[in-house]
């Protein structure tokens, strides 16, 4: 490995293990700028790098793919990022394409909703739309009535209200396209993110102090069951609580350190993961890849029938 390349790849392993939020954290909060709900663990599979370079709903389009035609859909893809179509694929070209995916699934995602909730087409939601299409089904003369759990219910109803209003700029309690996009998506706007920290704050603070202790931090992803071991992935995560969660060292987390944590403000995950794939693919150390070299390493990229029941899997950790 020459040594630049060995530097970047602890640069970007650096980054992974500081900053980036755990993923149990990711399947719960739903409010992290994340790239994919799947672990990013290669020695396992490549769903993450899947996710994050062909978008959610694409890649399970690739999943049922033969081989062959994820090979040949990925070569159309590539001619796409070759933006000066100089034939080679850049960090930077990767970037621009990661976060155009990004962008693309957000996008997607909000039109579907906006079919959902819009009930009178004036393109916006209303609180009152969302609200009934959501709830309800479970409204009585009082809320919840019939309702075994009314006090989640309730909450639940509270909180997306509150949400709801924070993403209305204006007030008028009825959500415009990008209004309604930061009610769904609140990590993807700055003027959302306080109140994604005080609803990670709400999940996990237990005994209501306004903080979050170790334990808290450990029983949100992990409960025992009866006297059987810690497993060494909680283990893991408590050493990470201590090294690099708990930023001033007084055992526990406070606002600033779960912003840190769950929205951290020197980590880009598209970046991160762009300077991930030239790593992983660049055979010949130059910083940029050709279309062979993508193909030769296809399914990081991409999957396939293959690849999605676990066959015809390549690992490339012989490096590391």
């Amino acid at each position: 490995m020459k040594p630049l390349h060995a530097f970047l790849f602890l640069a970007i392993y650096a980054s992974w293990v500081i900053c980036k939020p755990t993923q149990e954290k990711k399947g719960r909060v739903h409010h992290n700028k994340d790239l994919s709900d799947h672990q990013h663990d290669d020695s396992k599979d490549f769903q993450y790098d899947h996710e994050a370079f062909l978008g959610k709903e694409e890649s399970k389009t690739f999943d049922q793919l033969t081989p062959e035609e994820s090979k040949e859909r990925l070569g159309k893809i590539v001619d796409k990022i070759d933006s000066n179509n100089d034939t080679f694929v850049t960090a930077t070209e990767l970037l621009a394409w990661i976060k155009f995916v990004h962008g693309r699934w957000v996008s997607e995602d909000v039109d579907k909703q906006m079919l959902l909730f819009d009930k009178n087409k004036d393109a916006s939601v209303s609180w009152e739309e969302y609200s009934n299409q959501t709830y309800g089904h479970l409204l009585g003369e009082e809320e919840f009535y019939d309702i075994q759990d009314k006090d989640t219910y309730r909450k639940m109803m509270k909180r997306d209200e509150r949400r709801f209003k924070h993403a209305d700029k204006d007030g008028d309690m009825i959500a415009t396209r990008e209004e309604f996009t930061a009610f769904l998506h609140p990590e993807e706007f700055d003027y959302m993110k306080d109140l994604v920290v005080t609803e990670t704050l709400e999940d996990i603070d237990k005994n209501g102090d306004g903080i979050v202790d170790v334990n808290e931090y450990i029983s949100d992803m992990y409960s025992a069951d009866g006297d059987e071991p810690e497993p060494d992935w909680v283990k893991s995560e408590r050493k990470q609580f201590l090294d690099f969660r708990d930023l001033n060292k007084d055992g526990k987390m406070d606002r600033t350190e779960i912003s840190q944590w769950i929205l951290p403000h020197d980590y880009d995950h598209s970046d991160i993961e762009a300077k991930h794939l030239i790593y992983e693919s660049d055979k010949d150390r130059d910083e940029k890849l050709t279309k062979a070299e993508i193909l030769d390493n296809w399914n990081m990229f991409v999957g396939s029938q293959a690849t999605n029941y676990g066959e015809d899997l390549t690992r490339r950790h012989d490096e590391f």
